[in-house]
């Protein structure tokens, strides 16, 4: 059933055209992920969907009495009201209720004796019987507490802007719409809250819409990818991985795009196809499909590498050592006794919780934070780029390339010739005919991108890096992996982003409280295959609240599901062959695009198939164990 649909939809902003006659539907339980550079309106378009922006011109429907539930990167709140008191402030009946009997189950643990607070009690758990809202309240605290917010009744004004977030994500979920339109949902979150929200949408009946930077969190949840460029609208079927691929094909086959492009998204795919050997969740099939393209990317001209190969200031022998440095606030440690050699070539994450300390070290390696205790010995070849959370020293007021120039009017490359400012501008997606735009007018991401190039620009040769993931767009993080990829010099890195950390890191500091922060030489991902599973803690009510049992129901399988199960596995695994070999004849198919075109198309199907069976499989195999 469709959720929502428009067509020829015409969006401008001032003089610029963000999307021109673009059309698209959504259906129930749709997953998709929306892609584009920052500036090209993902957010706008979120906005017009959701109603809250209008548009210029566009027919837009939808069924009677559809629901949307939308997270936006800003969201508004009440800070004098509480955390359970923001979550139901919609005015339906069954979070009326609720919050009633939270709040009057709150009066109760200060007055247990009171029997008038007692009698109301009574009354909304009866209220709560009636209108089944026990299973609604408890999937919201499940959300709450899986997001990091374990006292509810904390007033917003006393959360941090990353738990305030939080709040507003678990907020739109509770609220189980038609559609659920997120923007940027995992920023703020810990690899934890991001796995559960992950597994959470997964499983989500409903249709979900969201923009995300998190490449993992794409490739796991969506089965559709929409790319805004230019104007214009692109529709990919699949996950994260399937686009890289299908993106490659239409580039080269409509031949719309500049060599270098190209060759980035080759080049993101050759990764994705080596990386996905070591994720033991991805599907024998895809890992195969990845394969058979191999040679294709490893035979790829060295013209076609878009490599930003800046020639970074000469980094002698001595880095930069910490020697038993320690720092705290208020009389917590952040940094104990810590002592690390920082070796030229080292590529190093930061990981931990949220306020653990990590931009604190940061701030000690790029000498705005003094340390208590302890020692920096730095090299005097030494010349750090930090790129911090804000865009520190940035003048609005200026045009894009005097912002520029006033760090470099040109930059040496590493083969000895120059690169103008201007150049350096067109190659970090800024086209030539934008230079000239005052920094105010940009959108937020656009000017974390310009940020990122002023910082490479003043060719440093210890860069740090705080959070890149959380503004910068996937093609952008791309060219910044592409580049990190031949720096000659150190990198640090506080980041959440599993994909950035794998593709960019090979050593982590890990953040365990206290001050202390142990070492792993390794990926982020083998770090947290390694890590053991935290304990369960079982946090005991002040006042037990009778609620309805609830038995559980063990379904016996039908005569028709026991003959299914018994054939499945076989079923699925022809259908992995199948994909496997559809693989090996588009490999083989050369420029013959009405083959491809008709390969394609079976792909799909196989792959939607054997998704249905995968469903229908985890569905036979709980009702066989029961």
């Amino acid at each position: 059933m469709n959720v929502l649909t428009m067509e020829g939809l015409t969006k401008t902003l001032g003089e610029k055209t963000l999307f021109q006659d673009i059309s698209f539907s959504i259906t129930e339980g749709d997953k998709i992920g929306v892609l584009g550079i920052n500036g090209t309106g993902k957010s706008t378009l979120l906005n017009v969907i959701a109603g809250i922006d209008d548009y210029d011109s566009g027919v837009k429907d939808h069924p009677n009495g559809y629901s949307i539930s939308y997270l936006s990167q800003n969201p508004d709140f009440n800070e004098a009201q509480t955390i359970i008191d923001f979550l139901y402030s919609s005015q339906s009946t069954v979070f009326t209720a609720i919050k009633s009997y939270e709040n009057v189950l709150l009066q109760l643990q200060n007055n247990p004796d009171n029997e008038e607070i007692q009698n109301q009690l009574m009354h909304f758990q009866q209220q709560m019987d009636e209108l089944g809202a026990w299973d609604t309240n408890a999937e919201a605290k499940t959300i709450l507490t899986k997001l990091g917010l374990h006292d509810h009744t904390k007033k917003i004004g006393e959360l941090s802007g990353g738990q305030k977030k939080r709040a507003a994500l678990a907020k739109t979920l509770i609220e189980t719409p038609d559609l659920l339109i997120l923007d940027e949902p995992t920023n703020h979150l810990d690899y934890e809250s991001i796995k559960w929200l992950q597994d959470y949408l997964k499983k989500y009946k409903k249709a979900v819409l969201f923009v995300t930077h998190d490449r993992y969190f794409l490739d796991e949840v969506t089965d559709k990818i929409w790319e805004l460029e230019r104007g214009k609208l692109y529709e990919y079927k699949g996950n994260y991985a399937d686009f890289l691929e299908s993106k490659a094909i239409r580039e080269e086959n409509e031949s719309l795009e500049q060599s270098k492009k190209e060759s980035l998204f080759k080049k993101e795919l050759a990764w994705m196809r080596k990386g996905a050997k070591a994720r033991t969740t991805k599907q024998k099939a895809r890992i195969q499909r990845f394969e058979t393209l191999d040679e294709e990317v490893k035979n790829k001209s060295a013209k076609e590498s878009l490599e930003i190969e800046l020639g970074g200031a000469r980094l002698g022998k001595k880095v930069l050592e910490l020697k038993n440095i320690s720092k705290s606030f208020s009389g917590q440690p952040i940094v104990a006794d810590f002592s690390f050699l920082l070796k030229r070539g080292d590529r190093i994450g930061i990981v931990g919780q949220n306020g653990s300390g990590k931009s604190t070290l940061l701030n000690i390696v790029a000498g705005r934070e003094p340390v208590d205790s302890g020692e920096l010995d730095k090299g005097q070849t030494v010349k750090i780029g930090y790129y911090t959370q804000e865009n520190d020293d940035m003048d609005e007021n200026l045009r894009m390339i005097e912002y520029i120039r006033e760090t470099a009017e040109s930059i040496q490359l590493k083969d000895g010739s120059f690169i103008s400012a201007a150049q350096m501008l067109e190659r970090f997606l800024f086209p030539m005919h934008t230079h000239g735009t005052l920094i105010r007018k940009l959108s937020g991401g656009e000017k974390r991108r310009l940020y990122l190039l002023n910082i490479l620009m003043s060719a440093p040769n210890v860069l740090l890096l705080d959070e890149p993931t959380n503004d910068l767009d996937t093609q952008t993080l791309t060219i910044l992996e592409d580049y990190l990829e031949t720096f000659p010099g150190v990198v640090m890195t506080v980041s959440h982003d599993r994909y950035f950390l794998d593709k960019t890191c090979r050593q982590l500091f890990v953040f365990k409280g206290n001050g202390q922060i142990e070492f792993y030489y390794g990926s982020y991902s083998e770090f947290l295959e390694e890590k053991p599973e935290p304990p369960v803690s079982e946090a005991k009510p002040k006042i037990a609240v009778p609620v309805p049992p609830r038995p559980e129901k063990k379904k016996k399988m039908s005569y028709s599901e026991t003959r299914e199960w018994e054939t499945i596995e076989d079923d699925m695994e022809a259908a992995e062959q199948r994909l496997s070999e559809i693989a090996v004849e588009m490999a083989g198919a050369g420029s013959d695009f009405e083959k491809l075109n008709r390969l394609m198309e079976e792909e799909t199907k196989v792959k939607e198939k054997l998704d249905y069976m995968l469903e229908r499989w985890e569905y036979l195999a709980e009702k066989a164990e029961s």
